[in-house]
């Protein structure tokens, strides 16, 4: 994780505490984090997991790759280093929608364990949940959806550093929850999260 470089600084808590707000929004924040290659499917399955939740009455927001790297992380690039800190930035940007009750749908590669880990441990410190959600199919698969055109562009060697293409991707050992999407139809994805999150009464 980055080094602290500002001195002198510290946390300032409010009156109102995390459980308050969740009470005021009559559920649990919680970030649910998807992580697969490129055209496996997180986005889409995020954006009917939020379409979901909000004809359920529950407030979500989405954290989406392309969006983060258009806005606060626009300064950033695609080697380890960089994604590194996409992917730490975006944590605490997830850890404060938690913290105020929102359910936080964070949908980036993530492509290193390492960084996925550090992820959950800036959760787990603050006593806020993190659930990892394995976005799962085959390169192949992956390769053949091509939304973007990447994998044809990185195939082409016009793109570097693309994950599954010369860039790994580390898939996770004991995800909260496994979709195998060249497998399962968008309706069971997301009823599979929502069973998941009504069974440990998070909504």
């Amino acid at each position: 994780m980055t080094n602290q470089k500002a001195t002198n600084v510290h946390w300032h808590d409010g009156e109102i505490s995390q459980t308050d707000r969740n009470n005021l929004l009559g559920q649990k924040g919680v970030t649910l984090w998807f992580t697969g290659l490129s055209g496996s499917g997180k986005s889409t399955v995020a954006v009917a997991l939020e379409q979901e939740l909000f004809k359920r009455g529950k407030l979500s927001y989405r954290l989406d790759g392309d969006n983060i790297r258009l806005g606060i992380n626009k300064n950033l690039g695609f080697s380890a280093e960089d994604r590194s800190e996409n992917i730490r930035r975006i944590g605490e940007i997830a850890k404060l929608f938690v913290d105020c009750g929102v359910i936080s749908l964070s949908s980036f590669i993530s492509p290193y364990r390492e960084d996925r880990a550090d992820v959950r441990k800036l959760h787990d410190d603050s006593d806020i949940r993190f659930i990892e959600i394995f976005v799962d199919c085959s390169l192949e698969i992956a390769e053949s959806r091509d939304p973007k055109g990447l994998y044809k562009k990185a195939r082409a060697g016009e793109i570097k550093n693309f994950t599954g293409i010369d860039d790994p991707y580390e898939a996770p050992t004991k995800p909260e929850i496994h979709l195998r999407t060249d497998q399962m139809s968008i309706e069971q994805e997301v009823n599979t999260i929502i069973g998941y999150l009504e069974r440990h009464s998070i909504i």
